[in-house]
């Protein structure tokens, strides 16, 4: 890629537009109708963590409906790590918090594991910081967590379980994964920085199916399929644009998209 001048012209156009973008969108009012709008809902670090866990598995399919749904359980009032760990699950509220794939038990399941990690006097942050320092790696990080979530089922969840905590031995982009990681380990409006263990350069690009149509028409993706592959293959080309923060492209992909630029 980008070898000829006129190559390099391109790469160099391309470059102007997705910085310009990314400015654009790095900013506070880009949550208002986004995921991350829930991690700045709370201050304590362990209660971002829960938040941007819980927002981001569900996020999937219509956005109006998976927030509109997430705001009925991570709200102001809240304490969500003092919830997790005395959390009723005989409540009827999560017995029906029913989301598309996933049943209200998938997701009382989620939060018994949640608790048992709080529990035992640990963090969210610290099963992935332990499974990171295991494997010095984001997919051994993510594959060590997961592992873990399907090692601890006791209950009689349904495949809706696995829907919303996907095994990255599957090959998939883990979409949200790669997104929840974003915010913890990037600092702007948007992302929180919470996370030290992780450099932002080591980032992988959020890819779905949207982020994988705009990155093949710019040229920075010739696979065909959205998997894994497909997302290490974009975030390298965005290395070339920033190498040491690669992933802030996601707003800009994100940009042109809203704003139909064809390149």
């Amino acid at each position: 890629m980008f070898n000829t001048s006129q190559e390099l012209f391109q790469k160099d156009k391309i470059k102007d537009i997705l910085d310009e973008y990314a400015k654009q969108y790095d900013t506070i009012d880009f949550i208002k109708n986004d995921p991350s709008k829930f991690i700045h809902i709370y201050q304590n670090p362990q209660d971002i963590e829960i938040a941007g866990f819980i927002a981001s598995i569900f996020a999937y399919g219509k956005r109006e409906l998976f927030i509109k749904k997430l705001e009925t359980f991570l709200t102001k009032e809240k304490k969500l790590t003092d919830y997790i760990k005395n959390f009723d699950e005989s409540d009827e509220f999560l017995k029906n918090f029913d989301y598309r794939f996933s049943k209200g038990i998938d997701f009382i399941q989620i939060l018994k594991i949640l608790q048992k990690i709080e529990m035992e006097n640990e963090s969210l942050g610290s099963l992935f910081r332990y499974y990171y320092e295991q494997t010095q790696s984001l997919n051994g990080m993510l594959q060590g967590v997961i592992d873990y979530f399907y090692a601890n089922v006791t209950m009689n969840i349904t495949q809706g379980y696995y829907h919303l905590l996907p095994n990255p031995a599957n090959g998939g982009a883990m979409k949200r994964m790669n997104m929840m990681l974003r915010w913890f380990v990037r600092k702007s409006e948007v992302d929180v920085g919470i996370w030290k263990f992780i450099d932002k350069s080591e980032l992988i690009i959020p890819l779905d199916t949207h982020v994988g149509n705009i990155s093949r028409q710019i040229g920075l993706l010739s696979r065909k399929n959205n998997d894994m592959k497909s997302a290490i293959e974009i975030t390298e080309k965005l290395r070339e644009f920033d190498i040491k923060d690669p992933v802030k492209y996601d707003f800009a992909l994100f940009g042109i998209g809203v704003n139909g630029i064809n390149l």
